[in-house]
């Protein structure tokens, strides 16, 4: 790598990085290995400890080269290419959890009188159109349509848990969580 600078053409940011950290390292080491033995002893041991800290930090910047120049590289890397995003499928999500949060609403309204039949029906249709087959949440497990949930759950604190747990499944399937 000193040849390469030696003859004009630069690393790229990450080994450079490294470089610049290992410079450092290596000279805090040696000072610290000389204070040290002047405040201990004499030259002699200064001198020892000095060599022992600056060889001490060199072989940790040899041994960690990978995972300094890896962590950089992961750090400077665009935005764009760490994770990119699919709009479409994040706007259906939104959709499917807005029509089957319209149907919860209409299983379970808030007054007796809240909804007609007619509006269950209309509501109860869209959501068994938008409503994905079966869902899945990160650990695998596979449970009935988020519609039927809401059909079976004949209280609102059952059909409250089976959107709770929709969401849950939504949320962790953005940006890979």
């Amino acid at each position: 790598m000193a040849l390469r600078t030696l003859l004009g053409m630069t690393p790229p940011l990450p080994i450079r990085m490294h470089l610049m950290i290992t410079c450092l390292m290596v000279t805090f080491g040696t000072l610290a290995g000389a204070t040290l033995g002047l405040v201990a002893s004499g030259q002699r041991l200064a001198l020892v400890l000095a060599g022992a800290g600056g060889l001490g930090a060199g072989i940790w910047a040899l041994l960690s080269r990978r995972q300094i120049v890896g962590f950089f590289q992961a750090l400077l890397r665009p935005a764009r290419e760490v994770a990119p995003v699919d709009g479409r499928a994040e706007g259906l999500a939104d959709i499917v959890l807005a029509s089957l949060s319209m149907y919860q609403a209409a299983m379970c309204p808030l007054t007796p009188s809240g909804v007609t039949d007619q509006e269950r029906k209309a509501r109860r249709e869209v959501a068994y159109r938008l409503s994905p087959t079966r869902v899945c949440n990160t650990r695998s497990r596979c449970r009935q349509p988020p519609a039927g949930a809401i059909d079976q759950a004949q209280d609102a604190r059952r059909a409250a848990a089976a959107m709770s747990e929709l969401h849950v499944t939504v949320y962790n399937s953005r940006g890979g969580r």
